[in-house]
């Protein structure tokens, strides 16, 4: 089959590799019918996360279940399904708390690699939610976002406490920021503040819920945050970059008493004892536990209620993964969907 490899910084190629088999009685083997490039994947594209050699690419996917293992019971051939970008049991203590990503038996799909014609999908029943009726391509691409970004979004948006009457801040205008407001508008939140630079992306963050647009960065981004939410803060703030300077405008953005929920992967975030100390914010974040919101996720989807799926503004064959990455990271997109 054909799939994605990346053999370092800047070098994605599409190559013919192994077709995936049932390994354990657990699995699953989907055929992919539509898979997408994350914002994470930009950061070993980038150089900032190294790698050892050639890697498949990959986390985010819909597709129909071709063959399962002996041991799975709630999913079968010709099921059109969707998944986390995190295998779980979805049984284990920490599953059943609703933390589906740190089950004790997780496995990483990026380590598996769904861009790709095909994928191995461990511990299927605990990790797919099967879709009801026949999407329209519209709902296909929001069920894809559901895998990871949209997913990710939600979390956001409730690991902040977003919620009736709140200020909810995103800081992070990409494919997850930008979800993050549409979660924090289903939430019910009253002021939803989405901090962007650029015209495309603010009229996507409207459309989703914004009632304002920050341009400003640091300090001065703080700043207004603060003015517009009576000098206070918010009450909840979505972290969706991983940067120094995203986690710090993030927690200085909250007023005390808030939340402030973080998704972007840190990469060289450090935090000050005593400024944290002092800025008595909570934190919750890390991967999303897309799992917990699946279901609900794709009733929404299914129902017409939510379009999460415009996000992805370039459409490529899989064989063109290379010009997603590229325009990425170019910002000439902010999420391309690749079609095997």
């Amino acid at each position: 089959m054909r799939a994605v490899v990346m053999h370092g910084p800047g070098d994605v190629r599409v190559e013919d590799v192994e077709n995936p088999a049932i390994i354990e009685p657990t699995d699953a083997v989907i055929r992919v019918t539509a898979t997408c490039v994350c914002g994470s994947d930009l950061w070993p594209y980038r150089g900032v996360e190294q790698q050892d050699g050639p890697a498949r690419m990959g986390h985010e996917y819909i597709g129909v279940v071709e063959q399962v293992g002996a041991g799975v019971r709630y999913v079968g051939a010709g099921d059109l399904v969707v998944g986390s970008f995190v295998a779980s049991d979805n049984t284990c203590e920490i599953c059943r708390s609703g933390f589906q990503s740190r089950c004790v038996h997780q496995v990483m799909m990026g380590a598996i690699g769904t861009q790709a014609e095909y994928a191995r999908i461990p511990l299927a029943d605990g990790t797919l939610v099967k879709v009801p009726g026949d999407p329209t391509p519209e709902q296909a691409r929001s069920l894809l976002a559901a895998s990871d970004v949209l997913g990710t979004g939600w979390f956001g948006a409730v690991a902040a406490d977003a919620g009736l009457g709140k200020s909810v801040a995103v800081v992070g205008d990409g494919a997850v920021g930008l979800l993050a407001v549409m979660a924090a508008e289903r939430l019910g939140s009253e002021r939803i503040i989405a901090m962007s630079r650029h015209p495309d992306r603010q009229a996507l963050a409207r459309r989703f819920g914004a009632t304002d647009i920050v341009e400003e960065r640091g300090a001065e981004g703080v700043a207004r945050i603060r003015e517009l939410t009576d000098g206070y803060g918010a009450h909840s703030t979505v972290e969706a970059v991983g940067t120094q300077e995203s986690m710090t405008q993030a927690i200085g953005a909250t007023r005390p008493g808030g939340h402030v929920g973080y998704v972007g992967v840190s990469h060289g975030v450090e935090l000050d004892g005593l400024e944290l100390f002092f800025a008595t914010v909570s934190l919750l974040g890390g991967p999303a536990p897309v799992r917990r919101f699946l279901p609900e996720l794709v009733d929404l989807i299914m129902s017409g209620r939510i379009d999460p799926g415009v996000v992805f503004d370039l459409a490529l064959p899989l064989e063109e993964a290379a010009e997603g990455y590229r325009a990425m990271d170019e910002r000439r997109a902010t999420k391309a969907l690749l079609t095997p």
